[in-house]
């Protein structure tokens, strides 16, 4: 019987390929965390705790770099997806776990694409009912096209990039205190758990920590000769997120602290399109408007993507029953 060769690890194709799959895996990852949810969640907590949500921002991190190495190591180490690893410990879990991952996407979807229609109404004034349509067939579209999986890893990287970069711009132009984030980041004047449990779950909860390890394996970086390189992708990932939180964090808080009161009060309010509009007028609005819908869009794929990894247990199972 003819043996496989052994792949060259050291050759530059190789290299290549490995480094392509773990920068769509950390933005993957990351650009789903950051939705509509993650937004609005740093708007309000912003606007209620003020630079004391800096330490928030910070205990959020830590907790996600431990929960996300633990799974990104697991499911490269073991080659198996999550609903495997599940089943193999306790036969049915994983079949438990899917349901609820594909649940979950199905209704954060549902937010997302309300995310997507708001973002677009802001950018260009479109009714959000119509932007949350094209939102959509947009995604269809993508998942259609046969070049689907290289297209989804170039236009995460991208829309990410974008969303820091404009959001970074929002930061300087609402002129935030910067000393006092910093000074509240590891000495806050009030310390508030529910605050970060609700964020931590934000960031890695449901789908969202399953995303880039099931990429990674999609993508064929895995076994324990990649475990370095994993780890290293895992934490890089939690810090996009991270820097985009915290970005957004001080954009919105220069605004609060020039004095600006958010309107938090109803479910129809939007502090972070106030933190905006207020820090740079309709260009504020108009940037706002791409970054949500962005974030949205990017939450939708993420969503959908990890949904579909997760069904794949179930064509086990009827296979080997």
């Amino acid at each position: 019987m003819a043996t496989q060769d052994p792949v060259n690890t050291t050759s530059p194709s190789f290299i290549k390929n490995r480094r392509s799959s773990l920068i769509a895996a950390i933005f993957l990852m990351a650009t789903s965390a950051i939705g509509p949810g993650f937004i609005t969640q740093t708007a309000t907590f912003t606007a209620t705790m003020g630079a004391a949500f800096a330490f928030g921002i910070l205990a959020s991190i830590v907790i996600d770099f431990v929960v996300q190495q633990s799974i990104w190591r697991v499911i490269t180490v073991t080659n198996m997806r999550a609903s495997d690893i599940a089943n193999k410990a306790i036969p049915g879990s994983g079949y438990l776990l899917a349901v609820l991952v594909i649940f979950g996407g199905l209704v954060f979807n549902v937010g997302n694409i309300a995310g997507a229609g708001l973002g677009l109404n802001a950018m260009v004034g479109l009714d959000p009912k119509w932007g949350g349509v094209l939102s959509a067939l947009l995604a269809i579209y993508i998942f259609s096209s046969r070049k689907a999986s290289h297209f989804i890893d170039r236009m995460i990287i991208v829309l990410g990039i974008v969303m820091i970069l404009l959001t970074l711009f929002v930061m300087f132009a609402s002129n935030p205190p910067i000393g006092e984030a910093l000074k509240q980041t590891v000495l806050p004047n009030t310390i508030n758990f529910a605050t970060i449990t609700t964020i931590v779950g934000g960031t890695v909860g449901g789908y969202i920590c399953y995303a880039g390890a099931h990429r990674l394996l999609d993508k064929g970086t895995t076994g324990i000769e990649n475990i370095d390189a994993v780890s290293s992708a895992a934490t890089k990932g939690i810090l996009v997120v991270g820097l985009m939180r915290y970005i957004l964090f001080l954009a919105i808080l220069g605004v609060v602290a020039s004095g600006v009161t958010l309107d938090i009060s109803s479910h129809a309010a939007n502090p972070a399109s106030q933190a905006f509009q207020h820090a740079a007028g309709l260009t504020g609005l108009r940037i706002f408007g791409l970054i949500l819908w962005a974030a949205a869009l990017t939450s939708v794929i993420g969503a959908a993507y990890t949904s579909m990894s997760f069904i794949t247990v179930f064509k086990k199972g009827i296979t080997e029953s």
